[in-house]
């Protein structure tokens, strides 16, 4: 599956580092779809997570600093080269899946 640069509006904001406003109208109620999308080089740096399906999603190059993963889905996601440290993982993909999908760029796979 290609990444898509998707049209959603929600999708859009993380795109222009507009993660406070996402996050607000999320809270609100606002549903969004994150499947299979491109956040290349974007930074969501503050994103709450919770509950998101990313998956299939591309994060190559994105600053994913501090983001509390452990409840999103992220089958078929990819971190090659992210900015990752202190980002919370679910449990079900393992140190090695992840570790691969940082260095080569693999869609991670729960086990």
């Amino acid at each position: 599956m290609i990444p898509k640069i998707s049209n959603d509006p929600m999708y859009q904001l993380l795109r222009e580092g507009k993660v406070k406003d996402f996050n607000d109208r999320r809270a609100l109620g606002e549903n969004v779809d994150l499947t299979n999308c491109d956040f290349r080089n974007v930074d969501l740096r503050g994103l709450d997570a919770k509950g998101l399906n990313l998956c299939g999603s591309y994060f190559r190059q994105a600053d994913l600093r501090g983001i509390d993963f452990s409840q999103s889905q992220l089958e078929g996601a990819s971190i090659n080269g992210a900015h990752i440290s202190g980002a919370y993982f679910p449990k079900e993909i393992s140190p090695d899946e992840l570790l691969l999908s940082f260095q080569h760029g693999t869609r991670m796979r729960y086990l």
